[in-house]
This record gives C-alpha cells, structure tokens and sequence, in this order.
C-alpha cells in the first residue's frame, strides 16, 4: 500500500470490521500484509486473496508495534518502498515464508543464487528446489514455527554442476507479533565459503604443523639416540685412552727398567772386559813363565787331558801345544815309557 504505517492500520482496522466471517479481501499485487496476520490469513497469496483470521473480532483493536514505533518518532513517508527496496537490495540471500509455507518475498540475491524469481512469490516452498537442496528445510521449518526460536543450520555444502562449491550457514528465524503468533519465517543463506576456504586452509595449515612437529620430534629422537650413541663413543675412548695411558706408563717403566738392565750390562761388560784383560796379562805371564823353563813340561787334569804344553815339549817331539792341548796325554805317540803314567792314572 502506498500509505503510512498509520494510516494503513486504520485502513486495515476498517476493512477488517467490514469483513464478514466468511467473506475474502482482494487487494493488489503489491499488498502482502505479512506483518498483519493476526488480522487475515492468505487463501491464495499468490493472487492476493485474504479472508479474516479465525478468532478475531471486528471490534477488537489489537495493539500495533509498529503504529506505536510512528507515534513516537513521527511520520516516514514511503517506508513500505524503502523497507521493499532494502529487503531487495540485501547482499546475503533471503526468503521469507507465511506460517502456511507459502513463498512470500524473494530477494534479488536469493534469485540469483537459486535461479528464482518474482513468478515464485505465491508457490508452496515443498515446490521449489531450494527446500531441499542444498539442505532439506522443511523439517527446520517446522521446528522454527513449532518453537518459536531461531534454528542455525552450519556448514552447508553445495556442489552446483559446473560451478565451485558454496558453502552456506542457514539461519531460520521465526517471524513473531508481539502476542508471539506466528506471522512467517525468515530464511537467510550466509555465504560463508571465503570463511570456510581460510577455515579448510588453517586446519591444512595445522595439519602441516603437526607433521613438522612430529618430524622434528622424530629428528629430536634421532638426535637424543645419536648424542647418547656419542657419549658412549666418547666414553669408550677415554676408557681406551686411559688404558692407553696405564700401558704408556707401563712402557715407560719397562723402558726404564730395561735402560738400567742395559746400564747393569754396560757395567758387566766393562768388568768383563777388564777381567779378560787381567786374564790376558795372567795368561801371558803364565805362558811366559812356562815356556822360560827349558825342560819340556806337561800339565794335565784329572783325566789326563794336556792342559799346558810349553815350548820345550813342542822342541822335544815336535807337537805343537794347539795340537795337543785337550788331548789325553796317554794317547800321544810321543815315544816315552807311559806306564807309570798310565798307572797313576788309573
């Protein structure tokens, strides 16, 4: 209607006290009166055709919000087209049902979203495709109207063909008077599909983080194994240096004990050195003293073995003393009566 909040309220209060019982309201295509329910009810919306809610009286004038909103704050004139246009113009989508499921209002973005038009206005929502996909709504309709209260329907996939997936969140709202009787129910489609992108992208993100995590606890593991594997090396390198120490130090002192044996041999063989020298000069003194007596002697043991054989002997039978020195002088042929040498003997 082309008037005020107002003055269509005295209007409508009018009509519906001319209205009999039975009788229908035929109004224009513009008047939907989806905010007067408590006064008609649509037999045929589409068509515009309205006949009086059952239960109420001519006489009753029932308290309106929103003449009250305009008794307070003044007259606004082509409200009705601004809140139509608003309603148009919104950017999230939007249909809005009577309590008997029938399509009331469609915005702009509704239609494009679920390719409907002004032409739906009128239908039943069970005959449109958007009551069932992309979810079944019918049920939360229901439960809307039943309850009274808000239903949010979350993560709402939709796989249009040959288009990218949209994900909605729905919010079905119930359309109240202030007595709570039930005057429609709102259905918005929230386009949360950036939301969900970021959303799919921070749990990729915190699945990456975890994999990164449980490989670097992984490599922290291997790191931990790898230290201790390399405290025990070290630990068995400072038991073999040690060890390497002990026999160093027992090298050292076989060293200092073999360099005092080897002292100690020094020693012996300087005596041993002079001791022969004194056993030369004896032996020269000796050899000297027996070869000076001109009478051949012998010297023998016990078993009769030539121990010295002196010049003179070497002159009497031409035997040389290296010839016959370690040989029993009883088996020289030397030409002397060895009887009684013999006899002594034995």
């Amino acid at each position: 209607m082309y008037l005020n909040a107002e003055t269509q309220r005295n209007v409508l209060g009018r009509l519906h006290f001319a209205l009999g019982p039975q009788g229908t309201l035929f109004l224009g295509h513009a008047e939907m009166l989806l905010s007067h329910s408590d006064r008609f009810t649509p037999l045929n919306l589409k068509n515009r055709i309205f006949r009086k809610t059952a239960g109420t009286h001519g006489g009753v004038d029932r308290f309106d919000p929103a003449a009250a909103f305009y008794d307070r704050h003044g007259e606004l004139p082509g409200l009705t087209t601004v809140r139509e246009l608003a309603f148009r113009a919104s950017p999230v989508a939007q249909i809005v049902v009577t309590g008997e499921d029938t399509v009331a209002m469609i915005n702009q973005q509704a239609e494009s979203v679920f390719g409907l038009s002004a032409r739906d206005i009128g239908r039943l929502l069970r005959d449109l495709e958007v009551s069932y996909r992309p979810v079944e709504l019918r049920a939360y309709l229901e439960q809307a109207k039943v309850e009274r209260r808000s239903a949010r329907i979350p993560d709402v996939k939709w796989q249009r063909p040959g288009a990218d997936t949209v994900w909605f969140e729905i919010h079905v709202n119930p359309l109240v008077d202030a007595e709570n009787g039930l005057l429609g129910v709102s259905i918005v489609f929230f386009d949360v599909t950036g939301t969900r992108a970021l959303l799919d992208k921070v749990v990729q993100t915190n699945r990456q983080l975890e994999a990164a995590y449980e490989e670097l606890q992984s490599t922290n593991e291997e790191l931990e194994t790898t230290n201790e594997e390399l405290q025990s090396t070290v630990e068995e390198l400072e038991t073999t240096n040690e060890e390497l120490q002990s026999t160093n130090e027992e090298l050292e002192t076989m060293n200092e004990e073999l360099q005092s044996t080897n002292d100690e041999l020094h020693t012996i063989n300087d005596t041993l050195r002079e001791r022969s020298l004194e056993l030369d000069d004896a032996k020269d003194f000796l050899d000297s003293l027996i070869n000076s007596v001109q009478l051949g002697m012998v010297v023998v043991d016990r078993e009769m073995k030539v121990i010295v054989w002196n010049r003179g002997c070497e002159d009497l039978w031409g035997l040389r003393a290296d010839e016959t020195t370690g040989t029993r002088l009883t088996s020289l042929d030397i030409g002397l009566p060895l009887e009684t040498v013999r006899a002594v003997d034995r």
